[in-house]
Order: structure tokens, then sequence, then C-alpha cells
């Protein structure tokens, strides 16, 4: 059978940076890691084929072998050790599944699934914070058998792994230490089931949670809730929940770090002339000071006014970008105004007027000279 592309594998383009190939290798280790799918021969499939893109793509050499000649280069050895070879799996995972799975042998506990939770925030929620209650559907401990999975409270010692709730599986050159699919890594058999959860020990639920969202948080900021996972098999502890933020998009605002940004539209009289305007802030409104002859994207700086980082106490500021608008659906006597303006910059010297254009007609002026030399 014909090997996929090791980009499509991955999911990824071919212009991948090495964080986003480490990132996206993650996601699909961790859904079809076998300690996840113990019982699924496809999903370990797939874990050994994203592993063996990973291997290869994450290999400067080796990528740029797989790039130029694809699988047949890997395979005569252009390489230098030949095709996608797995080493030691700790070196190719150890800092992506160290805290997930663990790597210590028949002493590890098992633990339920961490869950992750989107929830949307309005600026103003993320900036001064909120409370907020969350319904999350999940799988908690069975109340009948208190998580035990026996419907009479008796279990014996799996005699697949002899209690350790780990086996061994050989794969090639190299060895990997999973689950007892058997025993679904417990280490423990049950003879009669709970009729309730069906000697799962955890039974599917909804629970409402209440959650603290602190001032100052961002988009992808995630907030922790310990033990608020799903409950562990045969009442090991459960995962946590992970609360991530996504902010909406604000009408005046735009955020950056924790600063904010804002267009201040004013009539070009008003630029020519000056004016003190009132600008929002999260706040409420203060005033502003334009000078005279202002020109677009002049930018105000209002110290202070922006978003307290959620880490320290610092504010961040609000920067105001000055627009200046071309006024629009004229009366008669405002056109003759602007007429009768416009022919007294004809009459006097009309570049002093405006600087940026003389300028820019000067550097068009000598660029065409450049070119037609």
């Amino acid at each position: 059978m014909s090997k996929r592309d090791y980009y499509e594998v991955l999911s990824v383009e071919r212009s991948v940076t090495e964080v986003e190939l480490k990132k996206s290798f993650r996601r699909l280790a961790m859904k079809y890691h076998p300690d996840r799918n113990p019982d699924d021969p496809a999903a370990q499939d797939k874990f050994k084929e994203a592993k063996e893109a990973y291997e290869v793509l994450c290999d400067t050499q080796k990528r740029a072998i797989y790039d130029q000649y694809g699988h047949a280069g890997l395979e005569q050895g252009a390489g230098g050790r030949g095709g996608a070879g797995f080493g030691d799996v700790g070196d190719i995972f150890g800092d992506i599944f160290g805290d997930i799975f663990g790597r210590n042998g028949g002493g590890r506990q098992r633990r339920g699934a961490d869950l992750r939770y989107i929830m949307e925030l309005d600026l103003e929620e993320a900036v001064f914070g909120v409370s907020r209650q969350i319904e999350v559907p999940t799988q908690v401990n069975c109340h009948h058998c208190n998580g035990s999975g026996s419907e009479d409270g008796k279990v014996s010692q799996c005699k697949t792994c002899r209690g350790h709730g780990q086996v061994r599986m050989q794969n090639g050159i190299f060895s990997v230490q999973q689950a007892c699919p058997h025993c679904a890594g417990t280490g423990k058999t049950i003879e009669k089931p709970c009729k309730k959860c069906h000697g799962e020990g955890r039974v599917e639920e909804s629970r409402t949670l209440s959650v603290q969202i602190p001032a100052g948080v961002d988009n992808g900021d995630r907030i922790r809730l310990s033990g608020q996972g799903e409950a562990g098999p045969g009442g090991t502890p459960a995962g946590d929940l992970y609360v991530e933020v996504h902010v909406r998009e604000h009408a005046i605002f735009q955020r950056e770090g924790n600063d904010l940004y804002c267009e201040l539209p004013i009539r070009f009289t008003q630029a020519a002339l000056g004016v003190e305007l009132p600008v929002p802030t999260l706040e409420g409104e203060v005033p502003i000071s334009i000078p005279a002859e202002t020109q677009t994207g002049t930018q105000f700086r209002l110290r202070g006014r922006g978003v307290k980082s959620v880490r320290s106490t610092r504010h961040g500021d609000l920067i105001c970008r000055v627009v200046v608008e071309t006024p629009v659906r004229l009366t008669k006597a405002q056109r003759e105004l602007f007429e009768s303006l416009e022919a007294t910059f004809e009459e006097s010297d009309g570049d002093r007027h405006t600087p940026r254009a003389k300028g820019w007609i000067d550097g068009v002026k000598e660029f065409w000279s450049r070119v037609t030399a």
C-alpha cells in the first residue's frame, strides 16, 4: 500500500514552521495515542502514521530529502539511515507526552480526560472580569457504585496485566508501554458489573459550574479548573477543565496586548483649526486636544487608559488615531465656501499649505527622471 503524503497526514501546508508542525502532531497524537485507544487498531495505525510523518518533517535533513524526492528518497537511503525509521520513543515524544501519558512504568496512576470549554466574552467582560455559569457535558463517577463499576463492590486483580494496569507491546525495533486492553488500565476486573454504569464506573452527566474570569484576560488565555474534567476510570482522579477565552470583536476598540486602539474621525476644518473633543474610553469619556494642522494618521496616546494586565498591576495605554474625513452631501452654500477657499490656495503659494503633496509630487518627478534617463 502506498504511503500518504506526510504533510497531508499532519494536515499542514508544505511551508509549515517547526512550531506549527509540533502543534499539529501533538493534536493528532493525543487523539490517536494507544493509551487512549487500547481497543482501536485503526487509531493505533493513525498514531504510527502521524509519528512517522512527524519524525521525518521535524528533521531538517530528512525533510529536505522528502521535499525533493518524496518517499522514494527516504526508502533508498538518501536520508543517511533510510526510511522514516523510529528511534527511542522518549526522544520523539518526551516533551509532548511526558506530563500526559507518563513513562514511569506500572506505577503510573491513570486519570480522567481533560476537557476544554470555549467561553465567548465581550471586550468589557475580558477587561474588567466577569463571573459566569457554564454547563459542561462530561462523565462523572457513578453514584450507584461510587465509581467502582461493581454492583456488589467486589473487584479482582486483572490476570492479563497482573494488577499493573499496563502491558508492554513490541512494535518493530522499539516497545511501548500502554494501558492493558483487558482492564482498560485499572489493573482490576469486575465479576458483577454495575447495572447503572455497566461496569464503566462513570456515567454521562451535565454539570453547572461557576467560573470566575479575572480582569485583563485576552484571546487564547486559559483558566484551569482542577479536577473538573472527566472522572477517571475505576474511581481514579478526574481530569481538569480548561476554559479558553475568545473575545468578540469590538465596535470601537481593537486590543493589542494591554494597549487599546481606536480611530478618531474629525472634519478637516477641525483638523486645520484644532479642536477639543471627547474620546471614549472603557471607563467613560475624556477630553483630548487636537492641535491645528493635524494630519490623518496622527496618533495620540492616553497613558493608563488601556487594559490592566492579568499578570501584573500595569495598565496599558489607549492610542487614538486621527482620521480626517472628507465632507459629503454639501449644500450649495458649503460648496461655494469651499470653492472660495480653494481659490485662495491657487492665488497664494499653495505648496506651502500642502507640504506632503508637494513632497510626493517632487518624488514622482525624481522617479520619472531616473526612469527616462
